[in-house]
This record gives C-alpha cells, structure tokens and sequence, in this order.
C-alpha cells in the first residue's frame, strides 16, 4: 500500500543490534503508517537455515557461495503479515530459533550473499512506501532512504527482551546464554569485512532502553511524520 499523502514512495531504513526490536516495532509503525513492511534480516536467515539444513559450513564463505543457485527466497505479504518462503516452504518460524541466528551472521558476512539479496530488498521499497529493517539498509541498502532510524537499547534489555520471547515459545534457553549469544553476534556484526553494523552519518538515534513497546512504536512514527510530509 502507498503512503495516501504521496504519489513518490517513501523509504524507511531502521538499523541497529539483534534484540532491539527492529522488527517487531518496524512491523507495527509500517501497518499505523500505511507502509509496507520489509524484514531484510529474515532473508539472512532464510539463507543462514538453508546452510544449516545442507550442512554447510556457514564459516566457509567460498562454501556458502557455491549452495546460493540451490536457494531461492519469496517474500510474500499474507493479511499485511511479511512471511517468507525457502525454495517454496513457509519458514517464518524456523528462521527465528536461536541456532539460526549465529548462521544467519556468518552467512550476511558473504559478500556474495548481500549482493544476491540486495536487488531483493530494493525492489521492495521502490514499488511502495516501506520500511525495511536490518543492518546495513541506511548505510548500504538504501543509502538515499527519506528517514533513516538507527534503533538500539543495551544489550541487558535487548537479552531481556529476547530470552522472555524464547521462553514464550517453549525453549529452555538461559539468559545468561541469549546475553552470550547477543554479545557474540554483537560483535560479529560490527566487525565483520562487509557492510559492518553502524549508524548511519545521517540517521536519527532512537534508544529504547527505558521505552516500553507502545512508546517504540511511537517514538519511530514520530520520526518518520517528522521527516516526511506525513
């Protein structure tokens, strides 16, 4: 659905660390806005699960370029809802279990991989008025996006956040273990060769660290009405 308020497509480009509720919030101020909605970190790990399923060594780019012919990725809108298809199978759950995640960092680390996924993603917000969340939308994706959002909070809320999801799903996870896990991908994010996690010059910083979800979600339409003519 395009913005009613402009003929021109709006772009939205929100970064920032695993755990800050980029999606989550993302998803909510697209649907109040009228935006479509784009995760880009589920394409990750769409390809990240393929990897594991295969048995590829997700730490062997060379490896994991040779498997991208056998993965094709859809992204299809269901009721609003962003669900995405592996080589046909809907596999929106999947791609969210904790071991997919640290596949899903090694493999967005490929340059091969962002390159295959990239036409993707900006095809998505040239067509309607999006918002796309992930790591590098503002700083590689789209770097002429009309808002850029760079969404963060500490990493002890961001574990917090994540662990009370888990156990929400039934996994037996420890929070001291999705703390690890954040810190791990934390750090591999921002350290890795290709487009590395970072905000961009002209994004606008939003901390949501002492936010509930409703003050998020909010918080970004804020900047979004106020950078646009919304």
């Amino acid at each position: 659905m395009e913005s009613k308020t402009s003929s021109k497509p709006i772009a939205v480009a929100i970064d920032g660390p695993v755990g800050a509720g980029k999606s989550s919030i993302a998803r909510e101020a697209a649907k109040r806005l009228g935006f479509i909605y784009c995760d880009t970190g589920a394409l990750y790990r769409a390809v990240g699960l393929f990897c594991v399923r295969n048995g590829v060594n997700t730490k062997n780019a060379a490896d994991v370029a040779s498997q991208l012919d056998k993965v094709h990725i859809e992204i299809r809108l269901v009721n609003g809802t962003q669900l995405v298809f592996l080589n046909g199978e809907n596999v929106s759950e999947e791609i969210r279990l904790p071991e997919i995640s640290m596949a899903a960092s090694a493999v967005s680390a490929v340059p091969e991989v962002r390159a295959a996924l990239l036409d993707l993603q900006r095809e998505t917000a040239a067509k309607s008025s999006a918002i796309m969340d992930g790591r590098d939308i503002g700083t590689v994706v789209l770097p002429n996006a009309d808002v850029k959002i760079f969404l963060t909070a500490s990493p002890e809320i961001r574990a917090k956040r994540r662990f009370d999801e888990l156990k929400a799903k039934g996994s037996d996870t420890t929070f001291e273990d999705v703390l690890r896990d954040l810190n791990e991908r934390d750090y591999a994010d921002t350290h890795r060769e290709t487009a590395p996690l970072k905000q961009a010059d002209d994004a606008v910083l939003a901390d949501t660290s002492e936010l509930d979800f409703e003050q998020s979600v909010e918080l970004v339409c804020g900047i979004i009405k106020g950078k646009t003519a919304l």
